[in-house]
């Protein structure tokens, strides 16, 4: 079945992530836009997944829980995953090597965790936006091994991406499927995803994955094809 997706949006919890997107604003906004399945892809963290996983659940839409990893050479890299659990072992690797920033509200922007009604059950004290202790060469291995997907993300961007910071494409890096808003940018299969950071720009119903069931395991088995792919 053809099931129209967004794999890459921001919560509340990202500090350059708007206020009003929580868990079920960013829900409806996306049964708005006509999409089945999202991701939410926050900043070095997982934890509003939980909420977002659940209100999806109620209301139709498949979530999968996800998070943009920041490599050492301040590269973005969209990690998938089918279980929230998978993601949290990525969470607690990922925490043990980045840097311990602490966050400035005023300045960068709060970091909210929220609960599936949009109540606030914590914050991060720890900026989100930095670099983590691992690198782009361990990146696709690392999150494999913890049972999810490392897309390079928004590759054709002047910033935070791979082809951006590296100048290249370096298939030795064991990356099988890209996030690229154009055709031709590298010979692998790509995903096109809104990054959006504010409710109106997640993406419209264009872009689409062909699943056979419209589930977590479905949709996660779908990307796993199109990885493998060459």
């Amino acid at each position: 079945m053809k099931l129209f997706y967004d794999f890459h949006i921001h919560s509340c919890l990202s500090p350059c992530g708007d206020e009003d997107s929580t868990p079920n604003n960013i829900v409806n906004m996306a049964l708005i836009k006509g999409l089945n399945v999202i991701a939410l892809a926050d900043h070095n963290t997982g934890k509003n997944c939980p909420a977002a996983m659940a209100v999806g659940k109620k209301n139709g839409l498949v979530v999968l829980p996800g998070m943009e990893l920041t490599t050492a050479e301040d590269i973005h890299v969209l990690c998938l995953f089918e279980r929230y659990e998978d993601l949290q072992k990525l969470e607690a690797h990922i925490a043990r090597t980045r840097l311990r920033v602490k966050n400035k509200p005023h300045i960068f922007g709060r970091q909210r965790i929220l609960d599936e009604n949009d109540e606030p059950i914590g914050e991060e004290e720890d900026l989100l936006i930095v670099s983590s202790g691992v690198s782009v060469e361990e990146a696709a291995g690392l999150v494999a091994g913890f049972g999810g997907i490392a897309i390079p993300a928004h590759i054709d961007k002047p910033a935070n991406s791979l082809l951006a910071v590296l100048g290249a494409f370096d298939p030795s890096l064991g990356f099988t499927l890209v996030e690229c808003a154009r055709e031709g940018v590298v010979d692998l299969p790509r995903i096109v995803d809104s990054d959006a950071h504010y409710l109106w720009d997640i993406a419209e119903a264009e872009h689409w994955i062909e699943a056979d069931t419209c589930s977590a395991h479905g949709v996660f088995a779908a990307l796993r094809r199109m990885a493998e792919r060459k």
